[in-house]
Formats: structure tokens, C-alpha cells, sequence
């Protein structure tokens, strides 16, 4: 199932084929619409010439923040955004030598995959559950015991269309609803 979470082809191509982008956008999904956070990686992209973890780690913070700010900015919160993007391409980095997909390439099962990307700077719980839903119906990554640690509600892992986007869209803000009276 191809992933048409933006409205640009070539943005959704990226999420496809570069693992790096597939991290980003998933830390830019906070307080933004989902196109614009998946969206995210590929203006980075461009903006840099080049998604590159080790380059995006080294960089320094102000110039990196300067990027995510050019208007249109990248994300409501550019700046903090700009850290966490920074944070967590630096533990792409020392964590699996500058190879994001090692996240789940190298996990030895369900419960490493988890904990690996529970690791990762920006992926809370939920994120956890989203990406390991993502990973195995987007991409059949799906080593010993993922279904525990996937999400049993419809997330972007489950989009492929407007309809299923709007879906998506209804799921989260009741998500957030539910978890402010709690």
C-alpha cells in the first residue's frame, strides 16, 4: 500500500524510500495536520540539499533552526522542531551509524523494535505504537511479537486516500480530547 499522506508525490515518495524521512515526519506529527508534518522532510530536503543524518547532527543548531524557519516555516513550533529533528538525526548517528533504518533492520523482535524506537528523541508511547504500525503494514516489517506493540486504532498506517485520511484525522483530535478530561 503506497503512502499518500501529502498531497505531493514526490514528498510521499521520500517517506517511501528514505527511512530518515519516515522519522522526521513522524517527529514533525504533533500540533501540526499531518500533510504538513509528512510533508516536513521533503522541504528539509530541499532546503539542505540532502537528508543526510550525519550533516543534519553536525550542523549547528542556530543555522539548522534558521531552516525550519524560512518561511513557509516547517512546523507551528520551528524552533523546538529544529532541536528535536537535530536530537534525534545525532542518535541516528551514534546509535546506528548514521543509518536510520537499522532502528528496525537490526531489531531482534517485537519487543527490541519497540524499545529501540522508544530511544529515539520525539517518539513518546503512542508514536511508538504508530511507527511500529506503520513499519509492518507499509513496509512488512514485522519481526517476532510486533502486533503487541502496534497501534489497534487507525492511524496514518492505515491511510491510503483522503476518506481514510479524514479518518485518521477524527481518530486523533478524539484521542487528544479523551486524554485532556483524563
Amino acid at each position: 500500500m503506497p503512502i499518500v499522506w501529502t498531497e505531493d508525490p514526490e514528498a510521499n515518495r521520500l517517506l517511501e524510500t528514505d527511512p530518515l524521512a519516515l522519522l522526521i515526519g513522524l517527529v514533525l506529527d504533533q500540533q501540526v495536520k499531518m500533510e504538513k508534518a509528512f510533508s516536513g522532510p521533503y522541504v528539509l530536503k530541499q532546503r539542505l540539499g540532502h537528508l543526510d543524518a550525519r550533516k543534519i547532527a553536525a550542523m549547528d543548531p542556530d543555522k539548522l533552526g534558521a531552516v525550519f524557519r524560512e518561511r513557509p516555516a516547517l512546523h507551528r513550533f520551528p524552533g523546538s522542531m529544529a532541536q528535536r529533528v537535530q536530537a534525534l538525526c545525532q542518535t541516528v548517528v551514534t546509535e546506528y551509524g548514521g543509518d536510520a533504518a537499522a532502528v528496525w533492520t537490526q531489531a531482534r523482535d517485537g519487543d527490541d523494535l519497540a524499545v529501540r524506537i522508544k530511544k529515539l528523541p520525539g517518539f513518546g508511547d503512542m508514536k511508538v505504537k504508530i511507527l511500529v504500525s506503520v513499519l509492518a503494514k507499509k513496509f512488512g516489517v514485522k519481526p517476532a511479537g510486533w502486533e503487541k506493540h502496534a497501534a489497534n486504532w487507525h492511524t496514518v498506517a492505515d491511510v491510503d486516500s483522503e476518506a481514510t485520511m479524514a479518518e485518521a484525522r477524527v481518530v486523533k483530535r478524539e484521542m487528544k480530547a479523551k486524554a485532556k478530561q483524563t
